[in-house]
């Protein structure tokens, strides 16, 4: 199934980018509700099941759900300085009747003592609005405050590279890089998803498209108005060990620098196997390997498994750095 999002020739520059802080937050619950299916979040897993709050996560989890759609009232429109504050007291505001359109459409998606918990908040939706405003406040504090300057890097990071490959290889191969999910048609950006097929008419409103850390293994889109047609799709350079603590982190970059190691990362910007990095850099293969390790481990290099092959190419994080030094 298909999600187009039809673009008139004028909207192509309508096509923007955005951060969610909203949308990490939830993702972040649906992690916590099924970590074996998110390997990538393992570390920060372990950083902060012991500080959860219970019952403030257990009424978001209720209305998010594990999977499939959650409520739009739950996420402000992306942009590109929109900051978790602004998200929260715009929560505390929204209007009673959203509340309890988006609690009906989560009402259709639920069965027993979980369909009867969200009628009750349904039919009470200013108390419904001042619960899930507290709760939202508090595990944003307990699960993400602690690691949103590591995330807002990779998704800053994940921005500027994409911006940059519009103007090196044009607006379709940019749009068609993002995910494997998501294609080019000429006039309009198509997203494969498992459940929902959609045509979005853009004339008039354009496209954002937003990086996420949290939602790390498939793509998600937004199109019921008065949202904003919205991409949600996985940040580059999210890896095991993004949520580092600062400690690890510090050694890792410590060990980073050397000439042979800023001669791998400057010449990353294609994926390479470890054999080709060597012979580029006149190392040895096993010399090559170990640099490798290192940026990798400093969250400047990324290695993806093709087939026998293991490719390595600078993640978002290494290219800011490369884009600073130069």
């Amino acid at each position: 199934m298909f999600v187009d999002f039809r673009l008139a020739p004028d909207d192509i520059s309508a096509i923007r980018f955005g951060l969610s802080p909203g949308h990490e937050l939830c993702h972040a619950v649906r992690v916590l509700q099924r970590p074996d299916d998110q390997p990538l979040q393992w570390g920060w897993v372990r950083n902060v099941r012991a500080d959860v709050p219970r019952e403030a996560f257990e009424l978001l989890a209720l209305i998010i759900g594990a999977d499939g759609y959650f409520p739009d009232f739950l996420t402000a429109t992306p942009s590109w300085d929109l900051a978790p504050d602004d998200e929260v007291r715009r929560l505390r505001s929204v209007p009673p009747d959203l509340i309890r359109a988006d609690l009906a459409k989560m009402l259709a998606r639920s069965s027993g003592r979980r369909h009867e918990a969200i009628a009750r908040l349904r039919d009470e939706p200013e108390r419904a609005r001042d619960l899930i405003a507290e709760a939202w406040q508090e595990l944003w504090d307990a699960l993400l405050a602690p690691v949103w300057p590591q995330v807002e890097r990779i998704l800053r990071a994940d921005i500027a590279v994409r911006a940059r490959r519009v103007t090196t290889d044009g607006l379709g191969a940019m749009v068609a890089g993002l995910h494997e999910s998501v294609t080019w048609h000429g006039d309009s950006v198509r997203v494969r998803l498992r459940l929902h097929r959609e045509l979005v008419d853009c004339r008039g409103t354009g496209l954002v498209l937003v990086p996420s850390v949290m939602s790390s293994h498939r793509s998600q889109v937004l199109t019921e108005p008065p949202a904003q047609p919205t991409l949600f799709y996985p940040a580059q350079g999210v890896t095991e060990t993004w949520a580092r603590d600062p400690e690890s982190a510090t050694r890792s970059l410590a060990a980073l620098m050397s000439p042979a190691r800023a001669e791998i990362l400057l010449t990353a910007h294609d994926p390479r196997t470890t054999s080709q990095v060597a012979a580029d850099c006149g190392l040895a293969v096993s010399t090559a390997s170990h640099h490798l390790t290192v940026l990798r481990n400093s969250g400047l290099i990324a290695s993806v498994r093709d087939g026998a092959r293991m490719l390595h190419t600078r993640t978002p994080v290494g290219e800011a750095l490369v884009g600073a030094a130069l």
